[in-house]
């Protein structure tokens, strides 16, 4: 395998590779590639948000971090249809993350929920033929960042050409990947085959009423940043399995947040003030390296308290980070066990 190749793996494969490599050459390399590909990605992030930034205004950032992400997703995974389609629903796809959130933000929680519901259950029927590819998780921490940042007025009129750029670079790297794809498959096809027999479906109804409940309960209760009670819930949600380990995951969720709230608390104090800024890339450079849900998770931890200790201040941000989790894990647990026994077992009856 040639070098390039080796930096377009995931973490996970590369340290798989390098527990069966034998050969300390081949560890070596091994490792360089997952530092550079870290590295890589950091420095691309950083120039890509902050020219995107810069263009259309800071307010937009959080869009721009969504572009990215897609960015990064649309160069491996495709949507299981044909390109043309697929270029079509894309758009659909930043038309929603560009309207529902400010939306459902803009009206009261029960329509509210039912907006965010249908839109992200819409979003997942475009992306996920494949939801074990992880475009679920891509795309709850999308919609959810973005509910949680809503603009208006001249601010969302900025939003819009920045969904227009990001649509347009991230459709021409879609085209170029995955043109040659499922040429003879429609997505008109794909709905027409649906059945709710198929577990992606009841899975996709499942964390599109879960992400849409909990971020109606966080406008209904004025949660401070409550999109991270979303992200905590619809990350447990996304996990794509008929026997998800919900609880070990809840707990490994807990557990990450407890430790990287610890580790930005501790950097945040030995570091001096000018170089607060560099806590966040930092943590992205690590999530690089990691593997395990509960690193991710601590890793994930620096960049989100960066942002928010300026505007809440150390110790209450870090206050928040925890409760909204706490809040995020323990309704995802009793939604999901709730669902099981309420709903899920009517649709297996009715399929």
């Amino acid at each position: 395998m040639k070098f390039y190749d080796t930096l377009q793996l995931d973490p996970q494969i590369i340290k798989g590779m390098m527990g069966r490599s034998s050969a300390k050459k081949e560890k070596i390399k091994l490792g360089t590639a997952m530092f550079l590909r870290s590295l890589l990605i950091v420095l691309f992030a950083i120039l890509f948000i902050s020219i995107l930034s810069s263009a259309f205004g800071s307010e937009n950032t959080p869009m721009a971090v969504v572009i990215f992400c897609i960015l990064l997703s649309v160069r491996f995974v495709d949507f299981g249809y044909s390109i043309k389609d697929e270029l079509l629903t894309l758009s659909v796809v930043f038309l929603i993350l560009l309207l529902s959130p400010v939306a459902a933000y803009s009206v009261f929680p029960l329509l509210g929920f039912l907006i965010n519901a249908v839109s992200f259950f819409t979003i997942l029927l475009i992306t996920c033929d494949k939801p074990e590819m992880g475009n679920g998780g891509l795309f709850s921490f999308a919609y959810i960042y973005l509910s949680g940042n809503p603009v208006y007025g001249y601010a969302l009129v900025q939003r819009f050409y920045l969904a227009a750029t990001g649509l347009l670079i991230c459709g021409l790297i879609f085209y170029a990947k995955h043109k040659d794809k499922n040429k003879e498959i429609r997505f008109i096809q794909k709905i027409k085959l649906a059945r709710i027999s198929d577990f992606k479906y009841p899975w996709m109804i499942r964390i599109s009423i879960g992400v849409g409940a909990i971020l109606s309960l966080g406008l209904a209760l004025h949660l401070e940043r409550f999109m991270w009670a979303g992200f905590a819930c619809g990350s447990l949600l996304s996990e794509y399995s008929q026997n998800p380990k919900i609880k070990e995951r809840l707990a490994q969720k807990l557990i990450g947040v407890l430790a990287g709230s610890a580790l930005f608390y501790l950097i945040y104090w030995l570091l001096p003030a000018e170089l607060h800024s560099i806590i966040g890339p930092l943590g992205g450079f690590c999530l690089g390296f990691c593997v395990d849900y509960k690193y991710k998770t601590a890793m994930n931890c620096l960049g989100a308290l960066m942002i928010a200790s300026p505007l809440h201040g150390l110790q209450a941000s870090i206050f928040l980070r925890i409760t909204d989790t706490i809040i995020g894990i323990v309704f995802a647990f009793s939604f999901y066990y709730l669902y099981e026994k309420c709903i899920s077992a009517k649709l297996h009856t009715a399929s």
